[in-house]
């Protein structure tokens, strides 16, 4: 980290590091057989206009440190948000006090000394923006007005938001690894109402990225905003019965993290997934592949390493059809009789790669069916796989938009839905960890009129 980019943090990092190492010291004088520590700041800033006013400006500005002790197998955690060295011991003897008094667990420890990152590659993570109060509500209020402009049914507006987030943080454990970088996140979002009374819809849409360059025009988040919502005026309730169901690609991000809790640890160990003794087996199509790639430049789920300091690498979570491997921590992996993949905090930019087919092109193939653009509710049961939600979207005839739905429920099976990927699409939307493209399921049912 540079001179300029250490001084917009309150303390140096240099200063973080030597905090975990004093950390990592008084829990070994005291008794502690093995120990780990996190260190962490960040600040930001966010702004928010309604209706072309100013309605809020929040500064944040956090810090916290975490720290776990072992004494054999027993464990103690405590945090503290205060960085005096009086309070850092504290902190470290409450851990160790909690652990005197947990009952000893055979899965507890840090990961295998050999398994550590042993160095920590530029992963271009962090991209401050020195944005001012007034740019921020300027790029604010031309978002909203690109979207009032945009269709003379915009009718009002829930606001349009600007934010800029920056971070750093410092990992160490008593096995030697001490890592860290300081990472940024920025955000552009606008969200509208269309038509008057009783025939009101509204709809979003946000970019966010960790290079303000890289985020999309405000005046082109708020024109889609706009777009989407006047699409949905005039929607009602499909047929009910089973039809195709195409999930839209930020929609379908959550099945992909369906999936990835579904194949975590803590899940398997508890007996509570669907996909229990599935390693190795085919769950979703040949055509299907889904990859773990942490060490994408700028990646938005870009790490060095994981929660427990171990090395994260690429690798194949789905080739072929066939489940490779799960998401394990040390410790959910040692309760397993597996192997940690580095997934301790949970996966790093998941990825399925896209079809050919663009949006167009997947309605076209499913001919007659469901599009779905917004999911309501949490009807997800993770160990049957039993899945039940509110939907609203479009309703497609011959491959073509046919008119507006909503107040309806799609219902299936996680298993089965995977079994039965007909297509994934090309039209990927990067806003998070988890990416693809919109999926088309062969068919799932639809409760409407």
């Amino acid at each position: 980290m540079s001179a300029t980019e250490s001084a917009r943090f309150a303390y140096a990092f240099s200063t973080l590091q030597q905090m975990a190492a004093d950390v990592l010291d008084h829990a070994r004088k005291n008794g502690a057989t093995a120990a780990e520590v996190d260190v962490s700041e960040g600040f930001g800033q966010t702004v928010g206009v309604r209706c072309d006013a100013v309605e809020t400006i929040e500064f944040n500005r956090d810090k916290g440190i975490g720290v776990t002790v072992y004494c054999g197998q027993r464990k103690g955690y405590a945090s503290t948000s205060d960085f005096s060295p009086q309070a850092l011991r504290e902190t470290v003897d409450a851990a160790l006090a909690i652990a005197r008094f947990t009952a000893a667990d055979d899965c507890a420890g840090l990961a295998e000394a050999a398994l550590m990152a042993k160095d920590s590659p530029d992963l271009d993570l962090y991209h401050p923006w020195p944005l001012s109060v007034d740019a921020a509500i300027d790029t604010a209020r031309r978002c909203e007005q690109a979207a009032f402009a945009a269709s003379p049914r915009i009718s009002n507006s829930e606001g349009a938001t600007v934010s800029t987030q920056e971070a750093q943080f410092v990992a160490a454990n008593s096995l030697g690894f001490m890592g860290g970088y300081p990472t940024s996140r920025h955000y552009i979002a606008c969200s509208v109402i269309a038509g008057e009374q009783e025939a009101m819809q509204r709809d979003d849409w946000y970019t966010t990225h960790r290079d303000a360059r890289h985020l999309a025009d405000p005046l082109a988040v708020g024109r889609i905003a706009a777009e989407r919502a006047v699409a949905r005026l005039g929607g009602r309730q499909s047929t009910t019965g089973e039809f195709p169901v195409l999930f839209e690609a930020p929609r379908a991000a959550g099945l992909l993290g369906s999936l990835a809790h579904a194949a975590s640890g803590g899940a398997l160990y508890r007996k509570s997934s669907f996909l229990l003794d599935h390693l190795g087996k085919r769950v979703m199509p040949e055509f299907v592949r889904i990859v773990e790639r942490p060490h994408i430049p700028c990646g938005l789920g870009s790490a060095a390493f994981d929660s427990d300091g171990v090395a994260t690498r690429d690798r194949d979570v789905v080739a072929d059809g066939i489940l490779q491997g799960y998401f394990l921590s040390a410790y959910t992996a040692r309760k397993l009789g597996l192997s940690t993949t580095g997934n301790a905090g949970g996966s790093h930019n998941l990825i399925i790669e896209p079809g050919p087919l663009d949006r167009a092109a997947l309605l076209a193939r499913m001919d007659r069916g469901l599009l779905v653009t917004e999911l309501l509710g949490h009807g997800i049961n993770y160990v049957t796989g039993d899945y039940s939600r509110g939907a609203a979207g479009y309703w497609v005839e011959n491959g073509q938009i046919a008119h507006p739905v909503e107040e309806i429920t799609i219902a299936g099976n996680l298993k089965e839905m995977f079994a039965n990927i007909v297509a994934v699409g090309n039209d990927v939307e990067v806003r998070g960890s988890k990416q693809t493209g919109s999926i088309l399921i062969e068919r799932m049912m639809v409760a409407g009129a």
